[in-house]
């Protein structure tokens, strides 16, 4: 599985395009700004020859779902989303017009997540992961294949998600990390929805809050 990493909006979200051996590809947290960054990423995705066949997202924060109408009117993807995230998707605009930023309404979803869920597209399998904390929906995206983790605002290299918005919660936030990330390998890749890749293993160790 080869990963692409694209920085989108002026909230500076990762956006992953994860391709396998054939044209699919999924695409994880599109954020997609504007008519500039939906080109950017059409034009990556036609010199890799790729087709996006299946959409996630790891939560529904505005930043995480500013492409999800480019993706949806382009190539007919609905985004996939644990149904307890849909409240901050449909309040996605109002929560832009308080960074003064516009957005239209998210398209519909697609079939929802759950915890344990397991996704195939083009020999890639992920497992989902609930991790709520930074949201009540949040998920992680697993491919053990791969040794690679999608963590969305849970995780990220030396540190964590916010909890001080609506469903937020710092306590479930920590479990959530403990209990279902910290137990995969030490070595697994971790590709957050802000800043540098890290390891779980790294985690562990230098994470100032579990540390």
């Amino acid at each position: 599985m080869k990963i692409y990493r694209e920085i989108f909006s002026p909230i500076q979200v990762n956006t992953y395009i994860l391709e396998g051996n054939t044209q699919e590809c999924i695409i994880i947290d599109c954020g997609c700004y504007d008519k500039n960054e939906e080109e950017r990423l059409e034009q990556l995705l036609v010199s890799h020859h790729s087709l996006p066949g299946l959409l996630l997202n790891t939560h529904c924060h505005l930043d995480h779902v500013f492409g999800n109408g480019f993706m949806y009117l382009r190539y007919g993807l609905k985004s996939r989303v644990d149904i307890l995230d849909l409240y901050n998707l449909r309040t996605a605009p109002a929560h832009a017009l308080m960074f003064g930023l516009s957005m239209d309404t998210p398209p519909e979803t697609g079939e929802p997540l759950k915890d344990g869920d397991r996704i195939v597209l083009n020999e890639m399998e992920c497992e989902v992961i609930s991790v709520p904390g930074h949201t009540a929906g949040s998920v992680a995206f697993y491919f053990p294949a791969a040794g690679a983790i999608f963590t969305g605002d849970a995780l990220f290299a030396g540190s964590i998600g916010r909890t001080d918005l609506e469903g937020g919660n710092y306590e479930t936030l920590i479990k959530s990390i403990t209990t279902r990330l910290f137990t995969l390998p030490d070595d697994t890749v971790v590709y957050p929805g802000h800043g540098p890749e890290t390891t779980i293993g790294q985690e562990k160790k230098t994470n100032p809050f579990f540390s």
